[in-house]
């Protein structure tokens, strides 16, 4: 049995995200029970497909007459207009009705890329997130955002779109590289730092390296940033006011993703490095935020971050993100431990400052 949070807003009643191990009879007992049978579409990243075509999606997709499925082909790339035309033609094409479910299982690529397509298609079909990935497991998966890339910048064509039910299985987590554990790792360490600073004390009782090992106390972290996420999407789903403390470190994240390119960058890796530069600019703008709990990961984050650009290209990188407002760019501060808080920071020098602290630690 799953641990179950459910997430309350303003646009849908209600919906639960499962966190568990070998979660098969449960989204077959919720599919059967939602859905009527005859067809279904499975947006799969490939990986995931030909790991588990056998076994976990041959098990939920014998449920319905006729599966349409539709695969991911791995990387960042695929979160495109390309691949959401190439998805929704051959959707359309299956004579799907509204009420068919979309049942999305993969990373924050595939949860991204097949969470618009849900909400585009017949303006809107219900959605089932099966994330395969910590990153998805712990973030993307939870609080309706999608969407896909554009060159000007990231996630920047999308919407707000609320799943019918997250079902969060570790089982998947074991045949994941090591390297998307750490991956994942860069978003529970922002929960860390925004909000549960007992987070840190899970961790050092986990083995960070090496092939990932089920435990409870693996599936009590999951449940915890999931709990941590749901709670702040739940007073504000489309980021109007507190739920912009979910992008701490982003602001800075976006740009070295950007930088090096999407399909060479992984999201919690960046998020990490950006997570440098705004305890860097917390601390500049008068507070006193102690570094320690970042520094603790450091051995995990290998690569380097050394731009062409300099710290004042970079600065004005940001101007493209979608958190400037009138011209200035709006970051996520730590007033002290656990206490984040919005900071539009109209002096430039201050970014620039950042940005070299950054690219000085990982260069």
């Amino acid at each position: 049995m799953s641990n179950r949070i459910q997430l309350n807003t303003t646009y849908t009643n209600h919906h639960n995200i499962h966190v568990g191990y070998q979660l098969e009879n449960e989204v077959n007992e919720y599919l059967a029970a939602n859905f009527g049978l005859k067809k279904a579409v499975f947006i799969v990243d490939e990986n995931v497909l030909e790991l588990y075509r056998k076994t976990f999606i041959k098990e939920i997709s014998s449920l319905f007459d006729e599966p349409i499925f539709c695969s991911v082909p791995e990387g960042e790339q695929s979160k495109s207009l390309s691949q959401f035309t190439n998805i929704t033609d051959k959707i359309l094409e299956a004579k799907v009705e509204r009420q068919t479910p979309v049942i999305v299982i993969g990373g924050g690529v595939t949860g991204d890329l097949g969470g618009y397509v849900a909400s585009s298609v017949l303006r809107g079909m219900p959605l089932i997130h099966i994330p395969t990935t910590l990153l998805a497991m712990v973030d993307s998966s939870i609080g309706g955002k999608t969407g896909v890339n554009h060159s000007v910048g990231k996630n920047l064509i999308g919407a707000f779109y609320e799943p019918k039910a997250v079902f969060s299985d570790l089982k998947f987590l074991e045949t994941l590289p090591q390297k998307e554990i750490i991956n994942g790792l860069g978003e529970v360490i922002k929960y860390g730092m925004i909000q549960d600073e007992s987070i840190f004390l899970s961790l050092e009782s986990l083995s960070l390296s090496g092939k990932f090992t089920y435990s409870k106390e693996w599936e009590q972290l999951v449940t915890n940033c999931a709990k941590i996420k749901s709670d702040i999407v739940s007073k504000d789903f489309k980021e109007s006011g507190v739920r912009e403390i979910l992008n701490f470190g982003h602001t800075f994240a976006h740009v070295i993703e950007r930088v090096r390119g999407y399909e060479n960058s992984s999201h919690g890796e960046a998020v990490y490095m950006g997570m440098w530069g705004a305890v860097k600019l917390s601390n500049l703008l008068g507070f006193n935020i102690d570094i320690t709990n970042l520094s603790d990961f450091r051995a995990l984050y290998t690569s380097s971050f050394e731009p062409l650009e300099t710290e004042e290209e970079l600065a004005n990188l940001m101007l493209h993100d979608k958190k400037v407002k009138d011209g200035s760019i709006r970051f996520i501060i730590l007033e002290e431990a656990g206490q984040a808080r919005s900071e539009v920071v109209k002096d430039i020098s201050l970014i620039k400052e950042s940005w070299k602290y950054i690219i000085q630690e990982f260069k």
